[in-house]
């Protein structure tokens, strides 16, 4: 089976742009095969920084012929149908259409098409033009005359403005071979803007810029490898990160691995060379991750540790060049540029740590948030209040929003075993360190540093850790809090945040979360489950709610519109009377019902979504869906107590007992409902008066033995016992149904066997609706 071997060289494509490039070239090469009737074995992607490769295995020679029949309207049918058939078959008259006859239907046409099938040749040199001028780049460029405007000239050539290729860099050469290992490959020369496609390609820009021909891919990577161009970007991570530990492990030291830096320097190089730079110990005094990051940043290097005992001051580089002095030049250049650059985190580092010249003008901003302005992350707080930074235009500035933190954090506090005044005092500098020089010139380490400094100004270690923490988890996979603090105040940002952009109408849609408000919802979600935590939602949403946006009059006319629509249902009841317990000396009387019952309806919605991404949550965990729904009610606010149902449940379902109490339930269930919907009686409540076998008897002494078990164990959050409780059912359910006729002839007898399993369907609806689990 003959091969196909394609390159597009070019000039250097961003590194963090290639490997989705190679493999958009894959899938758009191997679509338009497969759409015009070829098939191939295997195809895969290649790339460096000056070429996209794609090696397709086993393609076949010729697409098949193709023979079908396109059936068409009745012989009778008017004009106009009949020429939208033809124009569908691709017909000029309707003579050389066929009629065929059906014994119901009548006479009516059938067009027999007949398509040749193309060699694969005429197909790739066919399709390839439009793959590359249609390709799909983050960015891209025109370059010499196609970069000109149309019309117009320069030295006699003409521009061809926006009809020119565009490239992501300027496209240099094109290879496109097909053909099988045992014959001489065939040179599909197709053309586009001046770029003929043939069998000839460059190495490396600087050791090997000669070009040289090449058959098949084999022979293609044999000879890049020659002309100093590793094809392969795993190979050139694999080199990288060999010869970096071997050169770290001469010095005695160790290689601080990153795997996105490593992903992106493989980006950078065609034929890694890995070279050691340093710079002076002095610069050391700066925190780690400070270092890490502006050689990380500034000059894609890697940093070298001391084994157990902080950085070095030594670091890796890598070149695309293997100079003659062994890359001396090209690590002392290196390394002047991470002097300086370090001089700056220098200066940015010991800014930090000195008094603001201008703290006098922030006594108001200390005095609002009870800051102690003789230390700098204090005095870095009062700033950022006293700028009145815009956190969002409808929620106010980050100050603002900071104190909303602190309330809420210290009402969580007991909730989740912290100190309340911890809780406080970390709230009020999580955001401190966001007006640091050091957080401005390296955002990612937001949180890092306000760690830090607050450890350096003498915090408990616990709110230091929580300056950090707090921001977690950011993630499915990223880790989370333990420390109650840390607890305490990530709820509260992360609460805060949700229930703002709710009560401004800002949600997620779609695939659009501007505000990564699912991601908040996941954090929130991940710090109570995985901490073992029981807290209600619509407590703590009514807590954090922000009463002076739900009382502007920019907000009322949705507080109309939600008034109006809401329903109050479950637990949402026990905050009636909210306004006049917490509003009083905010609320106009006449407004305090209406926005009662906006808030309430907006906090049902975001209680829905919380709902929604738990079960994406638990289903990730391996929980079944129709367990989730079988417990979830639109009134369960306690996160933990819903994932501990849904464990419990599942466990009791995986035995025999719980397989057939769901049987015997779910016949209860549709035997109620099915009685229900002719408008049978049932009974108000039982009366063992009217029993007349002995399994009712007994189903109604185990039912309310059951309840009064399975009530406790509830109240007591103990479900594995509330199931336990349940499986005593499962004997009395199936002797009932064995002997006892519920549709019995008397209608009294009939009204009281339908209340009995009501009762069976009010008990396990204690637990879960039995309604909604399969099976």
């Amino acid at each position: 089976m003959p091969d196909l071997l394609i390159e597009l060289r070019s000039e250097e494509i961003p590194a963090r742009m290639q490997r989705k490039a190679a493999g958009d070239l894959r899938k758009y090469v191997t679509d338009a095969l497969v759409d015009a009737g070829l098939t191939y074995e295997a195809a895969r992607e290649y790339w460096t920084p000056r070429r996209l490769t794609l090696d397709v295995r086993g393609l076949t020679a010729r697409s098949k012929d193709v023979n079908e029949e396109i059936k068409g309207p009745s012989t009778k049918a008017p004009e106009q149908a009949l020429a939208g058939f033809m124009r569908k078959a691709g017909l000029s008259d309707i003579s050389e259409a066929h009629i065929h006859t059906d014994p119901k239907k009548g006479d009516f046409y059938v067009a027999h098409i007949s398509k040749p099938g193309r060699d694969a040749e005429e197909i790739i040199a066919d399709v390839m033009p439009g793959i590359i001028r249609g390709f799909s780049w983050p960015k891209s460029m025109r370059w010499g005359a196609a970069s000109m405007p149309k019309g117009s000239s320069y030295h006699g050539i003409e521009g061809k403005g926006s009809e020119a290729l565009k490239w992501v860099r300027p496209l240099q050469s094109i290879i496109c071979t097909f053909g099988p290992e045992t014959e001489d490959p065939t040179v599909i020369g197709f053309k586009i803007d001046g770029l003929v496609a043939g069998n000839t390609t460059s190495g490396h820009r600087f050791h090997a810029p000669e070009p040289f021909t090449v058959r098949r891919f084999d022979d293609y990577a044999e000879k890049l490898e020659r002309a100093r161009v590793v094809l392969d970007a795993e190979r050139r991570k694999e080199i990288i990160l060999s010869d970096a530990r071997n050169l770290a492990f001469a010095s005695g030291l160790e290689l601080v691995e990153d795997e996105g830096l490593l992903d992106e320097v493989s980006g950078l190089v065609e034929w890694p060379v890995v070279l050691m730079g340093e710079f002076e110990e002095d610069f050391l005094q700066i925190p780690d991750d400070i270092i890490r990051l502006t050689i990380k940043t500034n000059q894609k290097c890697f940093v070298l540790r001391k084994p157990g005992n902080g950085l070095s001051n030594k670091f890796i580089l890598v070149s695309n060049i293997e100079a003659s002095d062994g890359g001396k030049e090209i690590a002392h250049g290196n390394a002047k540029v991470v002097r300086a650059r370090l001089s700056d985190a220098l200066y940015f580092w010991n800014t930090d740590q000195a008094d603001l010249l201008d703290r006098d003008k922030l006594m108001a901003s200390a005095e609002k948030l009870g800051l102690d302005m003789s230390k700098p992350l204090d005095q870095r707080m009062a700033r950022l209040d006293q700028l009145d930074v815009t956190f969002h235009a409808k929620l106010g500035t980050q100050g603002e929003r900071v104190q909303r933190i602190v309330k809420l954090a210290t009402e969580l506090a007991p909730a989740v075993g912290a100190d309340p005044k911890l809780a406080a005092r970390a709230a009020v500098l999580a955001k401190a360190d966001l007006t640091t020089e050091v957080v401005g010139e390296f955002p990612e380490l937001q949180g890092i540093m306000g760690r830090i400094y607050a450890g350096l100004q003498g915090e408990d270690a616990s709110i230091a850790a929580a300056l950090e923490e707090h921001y977690k988890p950011q993630g499915p996979s990223d880790e989370v809090s333990t420390d109650p603090v840390s607890i305490a105040v990530a709820l509260a940002d992360k609460l805060d945040t949700l229930v703002g952009f709710w009560a401004i109408d800002e949600k997620p849609t779609g695939s659009k979360d501007p505000y990564a408000l699912r991601r908040a919802a996941l954090g929130v979600i991940r710090l109570l489950v995985e901490n073992q935590t029981s807290l209600s939602l619509y407590e703590v949403f009514f807590a954090a709610t922000p009463i002076e946006i739900w009382n502007s009059d920019s907000a009322y006319n949705r507080v109309l519109e939600l008034s109006e629509a809401a329903e109050i249902v479950g637990g949402s009841a026990i905050e009636q009377g909210f306004v006049d317990q917490v509003w009083a000396e905010y609320v106009a009387p006449e407004r305090k019902e209406k926005i009662q019952l906006a808030i309430t309806r907006s906090y049902m919605d975001l209680l829905s979504f919380f709902h929604d991404r738990l079960k994406v949550y638990l289903r990730d965990k391996g929980a079944r869906h129709d367990l989730i729904d079988a417990v979830i009610t639109p009134a369960s606010d306690d996160l933990l107590d819903i994932t501990r149902r849904v464990e419990a449940l599942g466990a009791f379902l995986d035995t025999e007992d719980g397989k057939n109490l769901l049987a015997g339930t779910k016949r209860a269930a549709n035997i109620l409902a099915a009685e229900e919907k002719k408008g049978t009686a049932v009974a108000d409540k039982v009366d063992p008066a009217l029993f007349e076998l002995d399994e009712e008897k007994n189903l109604y002494s185990a039912v309310n033995q059951s309840v009064s078990a399975a009530t406790q164990a509830i109240e007591s959050e103990d479900y594995s016992a509330a199931m336990s409780a349940l499986a005593t059912l499962r004997e009395p359910v199936d002797s009932f149904f064995e002997a006892v006729l519920v549709n019995a002839e008397n209608d009294s007898v009939r009204a009281n066997r339908l209340a009995l399993l009501a009762m069976i369907r009010q008990a396990t609806g204690a637990v879960a609706d039995f309604s909604r689990i399969a099976g």
